[in-house]
């Protein structure tokens, strides 16, 4: 029987005692992987037989396992063939015929995800991308006694389904979830402190998520990710106060309802001289338009102004009447900017980055729209190497409300310089 001495950094100490459920979670760097592969080899040294397996949502061949980082960990501790470790193309074999397999959750169906039923452990490797399905499957399949489901990420998305199962309000009994990130590493190196430092230089809006584990601010691509990690480096996100003597105004883009319908999106705000208070920020899916009417005035914003994107004069195919005037009939104040025809999306995104230096937001109301300006990113065609414009995905219905907003600014603040601001020809004459 060999004996391990295996440094463990005090950050990962709760992860060792016996759980149903282990979880590390954060930033580059902080040795979440390396701590998990060097668990699996103690376990299955200390109990003879041990099944387990390393799981990721999609694993196209082995090279995206973590079956080298396992085979290196071994060849470090000094662990062969004497001590019942033996490496196969497919898979790891460990003392008293264990096995730690490799496989992708994508694979799996529920009658074929049963093969893993008198598996101990299971690590759930790069685990922000494993989909709602997959964990369902996976958890009861998990059941022998004393078995473990552990759980290594670093957070994309708050709604992510492992972020949800794991630091949402209800984590599942005997959940032992820890933080770690580049500082709770005593083995940090130089090449990966330099890393760190060039990454805080040239690309600061990803900091905080690639090291410090925070959620994704920004996607590949995104239009706004300088201006929002400029708002937050010069404090422009915090406490914002309305102006009592200014009017408000709700910016929306129109969804619907019904199973497939798009979100609605509203944002709250305040021109105040040349400054853009933005109060709040609303965004449901799928609801009636007195859901959202409701959300309005629990908010006190009966006398904002209502405005609408140019389809808030268009009447609801089911019920014979438009935004426009069901919002007028509840007695809002109410405008409809017109169709801005070709090009109206690169007149957004083109208006809200000119604006951006005088945009301050409310960061206790706003948190969903910064999320979705954040992520609102150009769609790629790989194969031909081009931009196919805006994504269309769930960030797209906050930021075209907040395009609305911007391609409105100036005609509110200064009747008259819209129509130059927003037209190129105009611009430039």
């Amino acid at each position: 029987m060999a004996t391990l001495s295996i440094a463990t950094a005090e950050v990962f100490h709760p992860l060792l005692e016996p759980a149903r459920y282990k979880a590390a979670h954060g930033g580059r760097g902080s040795g979440k992987s390396h701590f998990f592969g060097e668990l699996l080899i103690e376990d299955s040294l200390r109990e003879p037989g041990l099944l387990s397996v390393c799981i990721r949502e999609v694993q196209k061949s082995l090279k995206q396992s973590s079956k080298r980082l396992i085979e290196n960990k071994l060849a470090h501790l000094g662990l062969g063939e004497a001590d019942g470790f033996k490496v196969f193309n497919e898979v790891i074999q460990t003392p008293g015929d264990g096995v730690i397999t490799f496989q992708g959750m994508q694979d799996h169906t529920a009658e074929s995800i049963k093969s893993l039923e008198g598996f101990k452990r299971a690590w759930i490797e790069e685990a922000q991308t494993m989909s709602s399905l997959s964990l369902k499957l996976l958890r009861p399949t998990i059941r022998a006694p004393g078995s473990e489901i552990w759980a290594s990420w670093n957070p994309r998305r708050k709604v992510d389904p492992v972020d949800m199962m794991f630091r949402g309000s209800e984590k599942p009994t005997g959940a032992v979830v820890v933080e770690a990130n580049w500082s709770d590493n005593p083995w940090f190196t130089p090449e990966l402190e330099q890393e760190r430092l060039d990454c805080l230089r040239q690309t600061p809006e990803d900091y905080g998520h690639i090291w410090n584990g925070e959620y994704a601010g920004v996607a590949s691509g995104a239009y706004f990710a300088k201006h929002m990690a400029e708002a937050k480096a010069q404090g422009r996100i915090g406490i914002v106060a309305p102006d009592p003597l200014m009017t408000y105004r709700a910016y929306w883009d129109i969804g619907g309802t019904g199973a497939r319908a798009d979100a609605c999106a509203i944002w709250i705000v305040q021109f105040v001289g040349t400054e853009v208070r933005v109060l709040g920020y609303y965004e449901a899916v799928g609801q009636p338009l007195a859901t959202h009417v409701g959300w309005l005035r629990e908010k006190k914003y009966e006398k904002a102004q209502m405005v609408l994107p140019h389809d808030g004069n268009t009447n609801d195919k089911v019920f014979n009447v438009s935004y426009r005037s069901a919002l007028t009939e509840a007695g809002f104040d109410v405008r409809v900017i017109p169709n801005m025809g070709a090009g109206a999306a690169n007149n957004r995104i083109e208006a809200v980055r000119r604006l951006f230096p005088s945009i301050r937001f409310n960061e206790a109301t706003t948190e969903g729209g910064r999320d979705a300006l954040g992520w609102y990113h150009e769609k790629k065609d790989d194969a031909r190497g081009i931009g196919l414009g805006p994504e269309h995905d769930w960030s797209s219905h906050g930021a075209d409300a907040f395009g609305l907003m911007a391609i409105d600014y100036p005609s509110q603040v200064s009747p008259g310089w819209g129509k130059a601001i927003t037209s190129p020809r105009m611009a430039t004459a």
